[in-house]
């Protein structure tokens, strides 16, 4: 790709008779035909949400692609095609998602590159790679290369289970551990268990299944059975922590929110040399039937404490369907309306109240 120099137009008058802003115009060369093809997407289609997303005139003539609109806003139309173009460079296929988030993280003045963060892997298996496509989705990642215990906090959908899972695999697999410990609160079972049909394994196995299904992703599902018998990979309801000291284990905790405070302490305590531990939940998905969420807590208790890390994801890390990252925006507004006082009512003859509450 060759940029040629940016020439700048006079601003000319507004009709008002105050001066426009100045106008300029960047012209952009892609070498290859195969990459413009690929840049613009079927039918235009990314070209015209590029287009969209950013307050400069672009158009597109054989392989050469004019940006006309103010210098900074030029700017920014030219990394994005630069980080776009990189992208197919290192072999990626475009698509709207990753557009979208090439602008976002432009727009926002990350440090981090878009091409960096959509090409760093993780794992790969059978052609299939995995890693992170969202900027707070790389910290994640980073902070759990960085840390020996990483609070990934979040709503569904963020990925954060998945992208631990993933580092314990390749954690694992680069003989960093020597077993995997998957676990999560079976919160709504309780005392019931024992009405359930089966065995203790059957009768939990619903709550850890999720657990089961992000492994098959990442490992051969012919050997899972055989590292679960040796113990290379364990997968057990939370209960099953108590009294244990793991050491040389990568330790994943899914579903923390519903962990007792007093559960989340016997949990962290576990933590033996060599280890890794990973906690993940959304603290606005608590299923407690009552008490406090240990992972609402654990924060203000270990805030500051070295090597003790909080990676917080938002509704802009949802990799889910893009109404999800709606829905979660939308629950969040209505929380907050929830818990703002009531409007302050006269009423004649009475003393004001408050949402029907009297003083």
């Amino acid at each position: 790709m060759t940029t040629s120099p940016t020439s700048s137009a006079p601003a000319a008058p507004s009709p008002g008779g105050e001066p426009s802003r100045p106008r300029a115009t960047t012209k952009i060369t892609v070498p290859d035909s195969q990459m413009m093809v690929n840049l613009l997407g079927p039918g235009d289609e990314l070209l015209r949400l590029v287009e969209r997303a950013l307050a400069s005139d672009i158009h597109v003539r054989g392989n050469e692609i004019t940006i006309t609109g103010a210098p900074a806003e030029n700017a920014l139309a030219e990394r994005v095609f630069t980080e776009l173009l990189e992208l197919i460079e290192k072999g990626e296929t475009l698509t709207a998602d990753s557009v979208r988030r090439t602008v976002g993280m432009l727009e926002e003045g990350t440090v981090e590159r878009p091409a960096e963060v959509l090409t760093f892997n993780i794992l790969s298996r059978r052609g299939r790679t995995i890693r992170p496509k969202t900027l707070g989705q790389k910290r994640y990642v980073d902070a759990i290369d960085a840390h020996t215990i990483v609070f990934g906090i979040g709503p569904a959908g963020t990925g954060k289970t998945y992208l631990a899972m993933a580092k314990a695999v390749q954690a694992l697999q680069a003989k960093q551990v020597t077993r995997i410990i998957l676990t999560r609160p079976a919160v709504e079972a309780g005392e019931r268990l024992g009405f359930l049909p089966g065995t203790l394994y059957e009768k939990i196995d619903p709550y850890l299944r999720p657990l089961y299904d992000a492994l098959h992703d990442m490992i051969d599902p012919d050997s899972i059975p055989r590292l679960m018998q040796n113990g290379t990979i364990e997968v057990a309801p939370l209960a099953y922590m108590r009294g244990r000291t793991l050491n040389d284990a990568f330790i994943l905790l899914d579903e923390a929110q519903n962990t007792t405070p007093e559960q989340m302490k016997m949990f962290l305590t576990r933590l033996g040399f060599g280890s890794k531990i990973v906690v993940t939940g959304d603290v606005t998905q608590v299923d407690l039937p009552g008490g406090s969420s240990g992972l609402r807590m654990v924060q203000g208790i270990l805030d500051g404490l070295d090597d003790v890390h909080f990676s917080s994801l938002s509704s802009a890390d949802v990799v889910r369907h893009r109404l999800v990252s709606d829905i979660v925006d939308a629950y969040a507004r209505w929380d907050a309306q929830q818990a703002e006082p009531g409007p302050v009512h006269a009423v004649p003859g009475r003393t004001a109240h408050r949402s029907g509450r009297r003083r």
